[in-house]
């Protein structure tokens, strides 16, 4: 039982005695250009996404043969992925404009 009293004393101790960790010397550049090229890739595969339905809706609107479901389908499809383009697009700007905001707020 005395065992199990000295261990949160031994924690304390130990977090008085361990150097704090300073955010100066983290590279913030590195996770910034990290964080925009995974964003820059995500918006790149679903400009391309995209440009698929596009296509596909567009052939659907074509062979659609005037049936009006068919009709409905395809102009759907190609209205979901403006949609999804547009949003990706979106996320891109707000991105690239948080980014220019936190490097100017933060000097580097």
């Amino acid at each position: 039982m005395r065992r199990l009293r000295s261990i949160p004393l031994v924690v304390l101790t130990t977090l008085f005695w361990v150097s704090p960790a300073f955010a100066e010397s983290a590279d913030l550049s590195q996770v910034q250009s990290f964080i925009q090229s995974v964003i820059q890739a995500l918006v790149t595969l679903a400009g391309l996404l995209a440009a698929g339905f596009f296509v596909m809706g567009g052939i659907h609107y074509i062979t659609s043969s005037g049936n009006p479901e068919h009709l409905d389908k395809a102009k759907r499809t190609i209205l979901f992925s403006a949609l999804g383009l547009a949003v990706a697009i979106g996320a891109f700007v707000l991105s690239n404009i948080i980014s220019q905001l936190a490097t100017t707020a933060f000097g580097h």
